[in-house]
Formats: C-alpha cells, structure tokens, sequence
C-alpha cells in the first residue's frame, strides 16, 4: 500500500480549505456550501455553484483518468442507500455541519463545537460498524 495519493489528497484539501477560509472569509463545509445554494443570498450563490462544480468535476476527471478508484464490491440494495443518505443529510443538519466543516476546518481552529462534533461523528461511525458487523452480521 502507498500512502502518497492519501498524503496529497490530504494536503490538496487542507490548501484549498484554507485558502477559502483565508482568501474568501469561508468555511469549507461541504453540506452548508451545498445547501446556500438553494438559500443563497445575492452575490453569494456563484462561488458555492463553483466550489460544487469543482467537486463533480474533480471526481469525474479521477473517475475518467483512474477508472478503478471509485469501484466497490459492497453492494447494497437502493432502499437501503437511500435511507442512509437522508440520515446523513438529517445528520448535518442536526450537527451544524458535516465532517469536512467541523473535522477539516473547525478541528483546525480548534473550534470546540467542532471538536465535539468530529468526536461525535467518529463515535457514531465505530457504533454503527460495531452494530452491523458484529451484532446483525451485516457487513463483511
């Protein structure tokens, strides 16, 4: 296994994450960028159009240059994905954001909602997998 991709997708996140913050006074959340699109007020809804933008257009290039990256052998039954993905979006907004606005950017101003929250976040996830793998044998 080589950690380089890891270390530079890290980097890369952590440079445009702080450029953001630094150059443009943002957070880089993902989940509150995507909702002020649809709540965005005058002036504010190009960048996040960009910044979203920028995300499909990044994965569809690694997804064309590198084909395998993005395959699993986890399927799962579309219900299921569905469900899982309105609890995350019910998540975010429980929590004030997700874990790129609290982890990446809140952890690194050493926001103490943030470190809660990551803490939360990374609990919950160990308890969902702690669940599915060993108590309903769900997961490989």
């Amino acid at each position: 296994m080589t950690y380089g991709p890891a270390l530079a997708g890290g980097l890369l996140i952590g440079l445009a994450s702080a450029g953001l913050l630094l150059l443009n006074g943002r957070v880089a959340g993902i989940s509150g960028i995507f909702a002020g699109l649809f709540e965005a007020q005058r002036g504010d809804k190009a960048w996040r159009t960009l910044f979203v933008a920028g995300l499909v257009a990044g994965a569809a290039a690694v997804a064309l240059l590198r084909p395998g990256t993005f395959r699993f052998d986890v399927v799962r039954p579309p219900a299921l994905l569905l469900a899982a993905g309105v609890l995350v979006g019910f998540g975010t907004r429980l929590g004030n954001g997700c874990t790129s606005g609290h982890g990446v950017c809140g952890v690194s101003r050493l926001s103490p909602r943030s470190l809660i929250a990551t803490a939360t976040f990374i609990a919950a996830g160990a308890i969902t997998v702690f669940v599915a793998r060993h108590l309903l044998g769900a997961l490989p």
